[in-house]
């Protein structure tokens, strides 16, 4: 688990802040209305599934957006393996909705997929509760989505590029996923960092070994994430300095 300093939003740009602040208000906004009925942001995305099996991809066939190329699934382990949390989505861009100067990572094992399209980066897991409510950002090691490696440099430049701007299967859930990219970008950041951090010390301690498929190196960089902080730390960044 890493740690992130809510004082570091402070240090960013106005523009960053207002577009963090934005996202937070809908962020807010779709968890409002889905309260209204006592719903919550995983009720609403399997609320058409008879049962709900850890594994699977919620929805089917996962929700992509054909403009922005952004993509993104829920999905469980068993609660063995992640305890306090019912599931989480996973994220991801796929190379037609990234600038065209980010390449694939040179990687010993890479092998360009048959179809360009398919070398997909995951961006950001977000962690849910029983109660439907986010408590966890992290990111991963390779094999555990099966996408393509990206540098964290590149990585990072993607999360303005991610966003699913349609109705299907959820506004408000595709809406909300979208926003909470948004909302932490600078959490993200540096969980990304952090990951490739993670997989040069991993590579050091077991040489000879594929890092990328290493099963017993998973979850790369974590942490806990707050909305109410957050958002208050971006309203604190953008109040106007007394003087």
């Amino acid at each position: 688990m890493i740690e992130f300093d809510p004082d570091n939003i402070a240090t960013l740009a106005r523009q960053r802040l207002e577009t963090m602040r934005d996202a937070g208000d809908r962020v807010l906004e779709c968890l409002r209305v889905l309260k209204l009925t006592d719903d919550n942001i995983v009720g609403e995305l399997i609320k058409n599934e008879a049962t709900f099996y850890e594994w699977n991809h919620y929805p089917d066939g996962d929700v992509y957006d054909p403009v922005s190329h952004s993509q993104y699934y829920y999905h469980a382990h068993p609660q063995e393996e992640r305890s306090g949390e019912h599931g989480h989505f996973h994220t991801f861009l796929r190379p037609k909705g990234m600038p065209g100067t980010i390449k694939p990572a040179p990687v010993d094992d890479y092998e360009a997929p048959k179809d360009p399209d398919d070398a997909l980066s995951h961006l950001v897991a977000i962690s849910m509760n029983p109660a439907g409510l986010p408590i966890k950002l992290f990111v991963t090691n390779r094999w555990v989505t099966g996408e393509v490696w990206y540098i964290a440099q590149d990585v990072c430049r993607m999360l303005d590029y991610f966003a699913i701007d349609h109705t299907q299967p959820s506004w408000p859930v595709n809406m909300w996923v979208s926003a909470m990219v948004q909302l932490f970008d600078p959490q993200i950041r540096a969980l990304v960092v952090a990951r490739d951090v993670a997989v040069a010390a991993w590579r050091d301690g077991h040489p000879g070994a594929n890092v990328f498929e290493d099963r017993d190196f998973e979850v790369a960089a974590a942490l806990h994430i707050d909305i109410d902080t957050q958002s208050d730390a971006i309203a604190r960044a953008l109040a106007p300095t007394k003087g």
